[in-house]
């Protein structure tokens, strides 16, 4: 067998493969899922195969939703944008010329025009010739016409490069957009996360602005998920996602931090305003029952367990994250279903 013949078959068993390989490693069937294997079975991105290789090896060879969520972040969207950025840019850069090159035309007309109608002041002939005035007067209505027809077509293809360019402006806006959104909850990603609790960080330093953080968990996320599949999962985390968006202020930043897990930005809110608004959810989602739609069938309510963080000067975004998170594993060992802020976790460990 020749090695394109060998090749081309590798190609066509490929989706197969993947398959294959998110059964065996226990992976979450979404589409995104299958986009990540493929990348990495197919060997297209190097990076991401070395990352995949190390979760298998470091999670006894499964790979969760969470695991497949950071490598989509990491790796795809992030490829997706810059090959977008690259391409826009170039052709940005191709109206740019396109646009110089209609400027000079016009230079060059406009030059053209003034200097016809300069030689032709010089030339007007005596009022008592009447036959070469009225020559003359053709000859300036005609060269006058002449430009304007000139300029109507140079605001036409001007207007059109401009439009061009605003189009390509606004097709990078949605690539960056979606790579910053999570596809199954409509919500910011990881990456906007981050990008955005940094944001919130310097501003809080520089303006002393108090800001919360809330770190959230559906409470037996994949004993759920083995029981009723994948599909009825991620109806579960859109009823979650729909639930915070309800009940959070528009200028609060809610993402989907992995997995099961999401992350909450709670401008303006100190510990009080933070872990009522985290309550908020909590006691919301309490009143929503989770129908499974294929079959009409009552599942019951989805409750999550909360931890609320709040800025303190000298914070890191890891010390912000890792404070919230340390009570949302609290609120854990607590029984779940509850919110616990950091104080009382400051207040629990000096009690011990």
């Amino acid at each position: 067998m020749s090695e394109q013949t060998q090749s081309s078959q590798y190609t066509s068993d490929l989706p197969d493969r993947v398959v294959t390989a998110m059964r065996q490693h226990g992976s979450p069937g979404y589409p995104r899922a299958f986009e990540v294997w493929y990348a990495h079975l197919s060997g297209e991105m190097p990076a991401l195969s070395m990352a995949m290789s190390a979760i298998i090896t470091g999670s006894e060879g499964q790979v969760g939703a969470a695991d497949i969520d950071s490598l989509y972040d990491r790796f795809i969207s992030t490829e997706r944008l810059a090959r977008q950025a690259e391409r826009t840019s170039l052709q940005v850069l191709g109206e740019i010329d396109s646009l110089m090159s209609l400027v000079d035309r016009a230079l060059d007309s406009s030059e053209r025009y003034h200097g016809r109608l300069s030689a032709m002041s010089d030339e007007v002939p005596p009022m008592t010739d009447r036959q070469r005035l009225r020559e003359w007067v053709e000859a300036l209505v005609m060269s006058t016409r002449e430009e304007v027809v000139r300029k109507t077509q140079l605001e036409s293809q001007l207007k059109d490069s401009s439009n061009e360019i605003r189009h390509l402006r606004e097709a990078l806006e949605t690539t960056r957009a979606e790579a910053l959104t999570d596809p199954l909850t409509g919500l910011a990603n990881r990456r906007h996360f981050e990008e955005m609790l940094q944001k919130s960080i310097d501003q809080a330093t520089l303006q002393r602005d108090p800001f919360a953080l809330v770190m959230a968990d559906i409470d037996f996320f994949k004993t759920f998920n083995d029981a009723h599949g994948h599909l009825t999962g991620d109806q579960v985390l859109r009823l979650v996602a729909r639930t915070m968006k309800d009940k959070f202020k528009e200028k609060a930043v809610i993402s989907r931090f992995g997995g099961e897990e999401f992350a909450i930005i709670l401008p303006e809110a100190d510990i009080v305003a933070g872990k009522f608004g985290a309550e908020t959810v909590r006691q919301a989602l309490l009143t929503r029952e989770l129908i499974k739609r294929s079959t009409n069938e009552n599942l019951g309510r989805i409750t999550i367990s909360l931890g609320v963080s709040v800025y303190r000067r000298g914070d890191t975004a890891g010390s912000l994250v890792d404070r919230a998170d340390q009570a949302l594993m609290q609120a854990k060992r607590d029984g779940r279903n509850r919110t616990i802020t950091e104080e009382a976790l400051d207040t629990t460990s000096r009690v011990a």
